[in-house]
């Protein structure tokens, strides 16, 4: 199964708001997500600090908040 990662952090309301749009996305897809906290790793927190959430594809493609399910939808199908 393919996975997604979510680089998020404690108390985010926006990475809660960014996973209702995720989930049925990934679902419908097949796909699993990873939620990764950046506060657990200090290159992660430098390179993403508060940009948060972003989601990432394994092929190196990234989105950062806000975005749709449509556009989301669109970076997987590259």
């Amino acid at each position: 199964m393919e996975q997604v990662t979510l680089y998020t952090g404690p108390n985010c309301h926006l990475c809660e708001q960014a996973k209702v749009v995720l989930y049925p996305l990934l679902m419908e897809r097949g796909l699993r997500l990873i939620e990764v906290n950046i506060k657990t790793d200090a290159e992660l927190q430098e390179k993403y600090g508060i940009r948060i959430p972003v989601v990432a594809l394994a092929n190196g493609e990234e989105k950062g908040w806000p975005f749709t399910a449509a556009q989301i939808g669109r970076l997987l199908d590259v």
